[in-house]
């Protein structure tokens, strides 16, 4: 599990194929802040840009690790076969403070910038979520893009899905990927993990098993 807070800014340095096929994956190697892998141990879990991954090598003396991404994987996600900054976050443990939401690291769906502009002192940024995730989006309601935890500010059903509205605050931009964000670019989403089950208690057909 995770929170939707950024622990870190990392670097994709290097993607290797697993093999020679289209049903093969990738090995990232990703070097991070020094000292980030301080207290991470082999097969510990950290997301990469909102995706759960586990870390299967480490070399502290170049800050950096290694994971092993499945195919299916890569197809499910953004930005995850690419050089270039990547948001970290160390998986949550039990004594740690729930700062954003609760975050599973595992990606619902891939949404597209259809806006980022600053205004003011923040940026608003808008995001075209598929149209069957709309069902789990609302006002006031938690989403993570890219790992970080954000409120929607307001949302706009419209025909190619529903757009999603979102204010950064300086903070937000300065302390992860999100402000290279850029017009027409994907990213990862995940919707909010009590509104999945509540999705699922509303709907028809569910019924509690008879006792016997």
């Amino acid at each position: 599990m995770f929170t939707g807070i950024i622990t870190g800014l990392g670097q994709i340095t290097n993607v290797q194929p697993l093999g020679d096929s289209v049903s093969h994956g990738k090995r990232l190697t990703i070097e991070c802040p020094p000292s980030y892998l301080s207290d991470v141990g082999l097969g510990d879990s950290i997301a990469l840009n909102g995706a759960c991954m586990t870390v299967t090598t480490l070399a502290p003396a170049t800050h950096s690790f290694t994971v092993d991404i499945s195919a299916e994987s890569l197809d499910k996600t953004a930005g995850l076969e690419s050089l270039g900054p990547i948001n970290l976050e160390k998986a949550l443990r039990a004594n740690d403070r729930l700062g954003g939401h609760l975050v599973s690291g595992h990606v619902d769906g891939i949404g597209s910038v259809t806006g980022f502009e600053q205004v003011g002192e923040s940026w608003a940024l808008q995001v075209l979520a598929p149209p069957d995730m709309a069902r789990y989006l609302a006002y006031k309601g938690s989403i993570t893009i890219n790992g970080v935890s954000l409120t929607v500010n307001r949302i706009q059903d419209l025909a190619g899905g529903c757009q999603v509205s979102i204010n950064l605050i300086p903070h937000t931009v300065h302390n992860t990927a999100l402000r290279l964000l850029k017009v027409g670019a994907r990213v990862n989403l995940e919707i909010d993990l009590i509104a999945r089950y509540v999705e699922r208690m509303l709907s028809p057909g569910i019924q509690a098993n008879a006792s016997v």
